[in-house]
């Protein structure tokens, strides 16, 4: 973890960046005690998890990935300008993430009813009659006898919850410049499907089978996860019903992340990065159709928002590059000497 958080070689130092410590510390006690503080978090975290169970709330993913931060500062001997350095750039976006929480069950108590007859209309017309969540169920899950790739979709499902801050962190330590760009696109795309969430509420497969307008149907990866005895932990600010929204499903966020991260590496990514970029979305689109989590224009949704969220933050940059560029120029002619 030290070692995939620590700064590339070739980056050179910049303000308000963890530098390398180059110079070997001299071996006191203060030295040798920040050894242990990778031992410390690990046997924190493999405590949390067997009394707590698994954090599947962003808030909680979050906290434990500053705590990963500020524990990887103390062993590379950083100290307190590693912590300030952490705390000034992942707590407001962990109040972001808090925010987001707190607001997002608020779209559940809409004055106006959620919508799904539109999606399922559109998602029998994609399946030819019958949707693709009912095809893939009656095929694929065996009730209570969970397959291999059930299993594998829970995987993909479960990444939502921590696989953007992950890049997240290592983009902070190794491009910080990058780390803004990808922050800017999550928020960004975060608040903005809330924002839909508010004007259409929208209720998911799982849910309008339960009203009796599809077949029974089953959420296969919370099946999974109680199949195989899990412990979930619970969020530490949606602390009751009063926070949850079951009809956020337009758009899908689960789809838009992935797309998301595929539309911002592309330009820079090798061939068999690009590869697992492409096969990540889809892969999670099959996860969430399968699984009764979204109806398939849901995902398209999620698309469409990180397609217009990423290309038009690059437009943006790009615009602003351009004009600094062009006044510069501008300037510089100003002040040139003219030729006799």
């Amino acid at each position: 973890m030290t070692k995939l958080l620590s700064p590339a070689p070739p980056t050179p130092a910049r303000a308000g960046r963890l530098r390398p410590v180059t110079a070997r510390p001299r071996r006191t006690g203060l030295s040798r005690l920040r050894l242990l503080a990778w031992p410390v978090y690990l046997t924190a975290l493999v405590w949390y998890l067997r009394t707590q169970g698994m954090a599947f709330a962003n808030d909680v993913v979050f906290l434990w990935l500053i705590g990963a931060l500020l524990t990887a500062a103390v062993h590379s001997g950083h100290g307190r300008r590693g912590f300030l350095l952490v705390l000034r750039d992942w707590v407001p976006v962990m109040a972001a993430v808090w925010t987001y929480s707190l607001l997002r069950g608020y779209g559940a108590h809409t004055p106006w009813a959620p919508h799904w007859l539109p999606q399922l209309r559109a998602d029998e017309v994609l399946g030819f009659g019958e949707t693709w969540t009912v095809r893939l169920q009656h095929a694929l899950w065996t009730p209570g006898s969970p397959h291999w790739y059930d299993y594998a979709a829970t995987v993909v499902y479960l990444s939502h919850f921590f696989l953007v801050f992950v890049l997240l962190a290592v983009l902070w330590r190794r491009r910080h410049e990058r780390f803004r760009q990808l922050l800017a696109c999550y928020l960004l795309l975060t608040f903005a499907s809330f924002a839909t969430y508010l004007l259409y509420p929208a209720d998911p497969p799982w849910l309008v089978a339960q009203e009796g307008h599809l077949p029974g149907l089953t959420r296969v990866v919370w099946d999974v996860i109680s199949t195989s005895g899990l412990p979930q932990a619970n969020s530490l600010v949606e602390n009751g019903s009063q926070f949850a929204n079951d009809v956020a499903a337009m758009p899908s966020l689960h789809s838009a992340y992935p797309a998301m991260l595929l539309f911002f590496f592309w330009p820079t990514a090798r061939p068999w990065l690009r590869a697992l970029l492409v096969a990540y979305p889809l892969a999670m689109a099959f996860t969430l159709v399968y699984g009764a989590e979204h109806f398939i224009v849901d995902i398209f949704a999620g698309w469409a928002y990180a397609a217009l969220v990423v290309f038009g933050l690059r437009w943006l940059r790009n615009r602003r590059t351009r004009l600094i560029r062009e006044r510069a120029d501008l300037a510089g002619c100003r002040t040139s000497p003219s030729l006799p």
